[in-house]
């Protein structure tokens, strides 16, 4: 017996959409948003987050007006080292920030740059907030090559990075920019006041509303250090570093924290082959495009005499030593491993790579989303070896 028509248009809408839902569930199944590694069983970003526990400062208890005499923001700023030329990029970063968080509190930001800022992007920076911006210039003396430097040898160096597909290998102003992310910027004369810094740049995206004061949060617990992602680096570009910084290490011994972070620094099970390249070093680091700081840490006499060792051994230049890595191994080789803090809450994306918690508060992002585009990006995900030896506090 034939079956009807309408009978049989309604058995095909049934099962187009069938393999339509079924579709969907692929697309929002974790392995879109997610490929675990590293012997991580799952993403703690899929368990529900919340604010840190304790009590914490917000905006509707205390005094954030931009322009209170009595203001009950602490000693801290927004910082971004930027170029006039970013500025379209840099105002939705900012844009990101004060809807999420900054509207609240008011901190201030305060750009940086080698060349003078123009009057359009003091204008169209301040038109985001309410609170104060300052510009300022990077002295020469921060940001010129040291005249230790052999030009010769870099060049030469250089040329061997590039044939190795280093990016900006011979781009003697990204050189430069991650010498003084490394060890001058907390020497500005326009940060000497401030002691917590929040590191922003252009490019990025903030997904969670952030209801209390970050910088209070670092000051009430003794925090150190506060990051989102964390990765593995290219092993070309620091073959040096580490043995460097074991040198530095037999000179200055009683500067190794007890408590300090050596098993994540030295792991060599989960990508021996970069801990190999690292000549010793997993390569793991804190991927600073974000990153919220106590600048008293940085000032201190065990870092300043690490990143002296480390500017003089040339690696920033003959290699491609980034701030990362080096704000990394200070932190993790000096700190208190209970002082350095996963904000697991704040939502983050710098491309590729995502933090994003499963929050009401959070929204345009996909909890437990580590990356977006090729799947070989998921092996750069060193959070497993963090939790495994520091944990997710």
């Amino acid at each position: 017996m034939a079956i009807a028509r309408p009978i049989r248009m309604l058995g095909a809408a049934c099962i187009l959409l069938c393999l339509f839902l079924v579709f969907q569930m692929r697309q929002d199944s974790p392995r879109s948003t997610s490929k675990l590694v590293h012997g991580m069983t799952k993403d703690p970003l899929l368990d529900p987050t919340g604010e840190p526990e304790g009590e914490l400062w917000r905006a509707e208890d205390h005094d954030y007006s931009p322009d209170s005499e009595k203001t009950a923001r602490t000693n801290a700023a927004i910082i971004s080292l930027v170029r006039n030329e970013e500025l379209g990029d840099l105002i939705h970063t900012m844009q990101d920030l004060e809807r999420t968080w900054n509207h609240k509190f008011n901190y201030p930001y305060i750009f940086f740059n080698d060349q003078p800022f123009s009057e359009e992007f003091k204008r169209q920076t301040q038109a985001i907030t309410k609170a104060k911006c300052q510009y300022e210039l990077v002295p020469e003396a921060h940001w010129g090559v040291p005249d230790w430097i052999n030009m010769d040898l870099f060049r030469v160096s250089a040329q061997m990075l590039e044939e190795e597909n280093i990016q900006y290998a011979s781009k003697i102003s990204y050189h430069q920019m991650c010498r003084w992310n490394s060890g001058m910027f907390y020497k500005h004369p326009a940060l000497e006041k401030y002691r917590y810094y929040w590191r922003i740049e252009p490019k990025v995206q903030f997904f969670c509303n952030v209801d209390y004061d970050v910088f209070r949060y670092m000051e009430d617990r003794n925090k150190t250090y506060g990051f989102t992602i964390n990765l593995y680096d290219a092993p070309q570009t620091i073959k040096t570093l580490w043995p460097e910084t074991r040198k530095f290490l037999a000179a200055n011994p009683s500067y190794l924290s007890e408590n300090n972070m050596w098993e994540w620094i030295t792991d060599d099970q989960a990508r021996p082959e970069h801990t190999k390249g690292g000549s010793g070093y997993s390569t793991c680091h804190f991927w600073s495009n974000f990153e919220i700081g106590d600048m008293d840490f940085f000032r201190g006499e065990k870092y300043e005499a690490y990143f002296q060792h480390l500017d003089r051994a040339g690696g920033f230049f003959y290699e491609r030593w980034g701030d990362a890595p080096v704000h990394s191994l200070g932190v993790g080789l000096f700190a208190d491993s209970n002082n350095v803090h996963w904000f697991r809450d704040i939502g983050y994306n710098h491309i590729p790579y995502y933090n994003c918690p499963n929050s009401p508060k959070c929204s345009g992002c996909t909890p437990g989303k580590f990356f977006a585009g090729a799947d070989f990006l998921a092996k750069e995900d060193c959070r497993p070896t963090y939790f495994k030896y520091v944990g997710t506090h």
